[in-house]
């Protein structure tokens, strides 16, 4: 990668920050901003616009270990290359670092966000059609009425371990249960192993020294899965996928549910933090709520613009030389898609205030080929978690100032740490959920699940009792007892 010609200037006559304080850890070799570390972490938001104001819409940019990349700010930008496939490959090894010695395979926390795996992330052309189409076949199995009522259910049950208490912190006790829940049931995971599973999944996003130890496990873990699943297949993502007519390898369907267990995890338990924030802290937004001015989906969308869950998109790579933004890129460069800085781009979004809850043009979920495949399940999710837990619990209120609520920041993403909250007391809810619906009929002779199967089909997936008196306490149990106990 190129740097402008300004970047390379020494500074002469200046005065230097001395090594050690957060100005001079906040850019590296050539006067490049690092998007790691205490600076990037504490403002990231504060740090694109300072590198629209310097650079335009596209910035050199460092990650974890001073790995060079491009960072596009520019809205237009982002769309052109996440569109113009031709020009900006997804396929990592296309990337010179791998060949200059930029990074060690063997010890860089960025390999769990870009290193090349089977999977149609890293694919382009024929091959990412392919693969595609057996992640869309999978997701499109489910009938979103079944997705809803297990959702309901979850939240509901989650509810209940903290309704008499009068007071709860959501993070903890809801948003970061109810998508893992869900998960658990639709890619067909054993339950046992999904707390643990879905934690390391959270840490590959932070890019520390446990990150490649996270990512492993991951892996792991779904490498059992689909062995399990080889001799007992089910109406479940995991099934479906080795189903499918593309002829996936194990290796390729571990890769693709991992990918979908990071994405679908991650983004959608912070799009819902981030809803509900601003549900307990805008008089403005919980107002259009209540006064029917805004649907709940509206809502979702208007957080999607000013706050997507995942800011910074790894990774295209530059087939060819070419100008992007006013810069130079050269053919190997990599470049990062900066979903956030592009949301906020004055190009836009003149007013950065003015309500957008009705357009959905946002880049929060990607663009072009490589345009989220699961979003309207995440999109299910945060409605109806949300949809319930206002219902439930009409008068929540943020229990602490609103300046007192932190952050937890990676290149990657932004996570709310913690959104306690209060309301009146009121008892849990004591009606039973509906039976599971009857099992699907066989899948159909092209080795597709039937797309009318219902998620319910699958009970042996669903957090249920125990066998019996004397059985051990199943994970879903010992989750509600925990919660209960916290």
């Amino acid at each position: 990668m190129t740097l402008p010609a300004h970047e390379h200037a020494t500074h002469e006559g200046g005065l230097v920050p001395p090594p050690g304080c957060p100005a001079h850890a906040a850019t590296g070799p050539g006067g490049a901003a690092r998007l790691y570390g205490p600076a990037a972490e504490t403002d990231p938001m504060g740090l694109y616009e300072e590198l629209r104001a310097t650079h335009g819409p596209v910035a050199p940019v460092l990650l974890d270990g001073d790995v060079r990349a491009w960072l596009v700010l520019g809205y237009n930008e982002n769309r052109d290359v996440a569109t113009r496939s031709t020009q900006f490959s997804r396929d990592p090894r296309v990337w010179h670092g791998w060949s200059t010695g930029e990074i060690d395979p063997a010890t860089s926390p960025l390999m769990p966000m870009i290193g090349w795996r089977p999977d149609c992330v890293c694919a382009d052309g024929e091959e990412h059609q392919r693969l595609r189409s057996a992640v869309t076949a999978s997701l499109d199995q489910f009938d979103h009425r079944g997705i809803r009522r297990r959702i309901n259910r979850f939240a509901h049950e989650l509810i209940d371990t903290f309704c008499e208490a009068g007071e709860a912190e959501l993070v903890d006790r809801f948003t970061e249960h109810l998508p893992m829940l869900t998960l658990i049931h639709l890619l067909g995971m054993s339950d046992e192993a999904a707390p643990k599973l879905v934690q390391a999944a959270r840490d590959l996003f932070k890019a520390t020294e446990t990150s490649l130890a996270s990512n492993a496990f991951v892996v792991a873990s779904l490498e059992q899965l689909v062995l399990d699943k080889r001799e007992h297949p089910g109406q479940d993502i995991a099934s479906a996928l080795m189903a499918h007519p593309a002829g996936l390898t194990d290796e390729e369907v571990v890769h693709h549910l991992r990918l979908i267990l990071l994405a679908g995890y991650e983004t959608t338990a912070n799009l819902m933090s981030n809803v509900l924030r601003m549900v307990v802290t805008d008089p403005r937004f919980r107002g259009s709520l209540a006064g029917g001015q805004m649907t709940l989906p509206e809502a979702v969308e208007q957080v999607l613009w000013d706050e997507p869950p995942l800011m910074v998109c790894p990774s295209r790579y530059a087939n060819g030389d070419t100008t992007l933004g006013g810069q130079q890129i050269r053919a190997g460069d990599m470049l990062l898609l900066g979903l956030a800085a592009g949301n906020m781009d004055r190009a836009v979004r003149p007013d950065p205030a003015a309500p957008v809850h009705h357009n959905r043009a946002h880049l929060s979920f990607s663009a072009g080929s490589h345009e989220c495949p699961g979003q309207d399940v995440g999109r299910i999710i945060a409605d109806t978690g949300i949809d319930i837990l206002l219902t439930r619990l009409p008068d929540i209120v943020l229990a602490v100032p609103e300046e007192s609520l932190s952050w937890r920041s990676s290149t990657w993403a932004k996570h709310l740490t913690a959104l306690p909250v209060t309301f009146a007391p009121r008892a849990p809810r004591t009606q039973q959920f509906e039976a599971p619906l009857p099992a699907a009929p066989p899948p159909q002779t092209a080795g597709i699940p039937s797309p009318a199967a219902a998620p319910e089909a699958a009970p042996a997936a669903v957090p249920g009792p125990a066998a019996g008196p004397g059985a051990r306490p199943s994970w879903w149990e010992r989750l509600l007892r925990m919660l209960r106990l916290g």
